[in-house]
């Protein structure tokens, strides 16, 4: 365990491995965790996370997060070694001058190239969570794949969405393929069904609810009585 510090104030972390040649990467434990942590599981991206562009919400949903869980004192990042949803660097790049050349989303660019839209997994976050002793999250994300992969390892999760805006139209169109193609659930104009982050757990509308995708009335958050 070391300090780390960000934006002034300081927290504790252990570094832990999750090992695979697919879908590995590290766990990050901050603070001293309490019994229903939070959760950011965050697959790398370059462009995003590091060279801060503009058209893409990798970078703006990992530091919202780091964010959270700075001002709660403790909370787990998995930064996982997914870059380009599992295509890897190059293959992300080409997807994306694909998708300039043809005037289509990068999961259509993906599957023109012959690849998969998207290989993430993430059974081995799951048994990671498991093995700190973790029972119960909650889960800073958009992705309903994130959250079945917990909630089927048996993790009670309760969904707290990230609003990230974008404000270049590549971006836009970015964020409305991943409604479209993947069900993400992105808070604002593309998702009239997502929350606002400061909404109630429950679910106001019957009709609202029903339309909700079967993951999200799963998870705690959606929950309906």
């Amino acid at each position: 365990m070391h300090q780390f510090s960000r934006n002034g104030a300081q927290m504790p972390v252990q570094v832990h491995t999750i090992d695979s040649p697919t879908d590995g990467g590290y766990v990050l434990v901050f603070g001293q965790l309490g019994e229903k942590p939070l959760v950011r599981v965050h697959s790398r991206c370059l462009y995003g996370d590091a060279l801060g562009s503009d058209d893409c919400d990798c970078g703006p949903e990992l530091a919202l997060s780091m964010n959270k869980i700075q001002a709660e004192g403790a909370g787990v990042l998995v930064y996982l070694e997914q870059e380009g949803r599992g295509a890897g660097l190059i293959w992300k790049a080409i997807g994306y001058q694909t998708s300039e050349m043809l005037q289509i989303d990068t999961f259509d660019s993906y599957e023109h190239l012959g690849l998969n839209p998207d290989t993430r997994r993430y059974e081995l976050v799951a048994k990671s969570l498991l093995n700190l002793g973790l029972h119960q999250v909650r889960l800073l994300t958009n992705n309903p794949d994130k959250v079945r992969a917990l909630t089927d390892a048996g993790i009670a999760v309760e969904v707290l969405p990230l609003a990230i805006q974008l404000h270049t139209e590549r971006g836009r169109r970015y964020l409305d393929a991943k409604v479209r193609r993947r069900k993400h659930m992105i808070p604002g104009d593309f998702a009239p069904w997502a929350p606002l982050p400061a909404a109630s757990t429950e679910v106001a509308d019957p009709q609202v609810a029903q339309d909700r995708p079967r993951w999200w009335q799963r998870s705690r958050f959606g929950r309906r009585r």
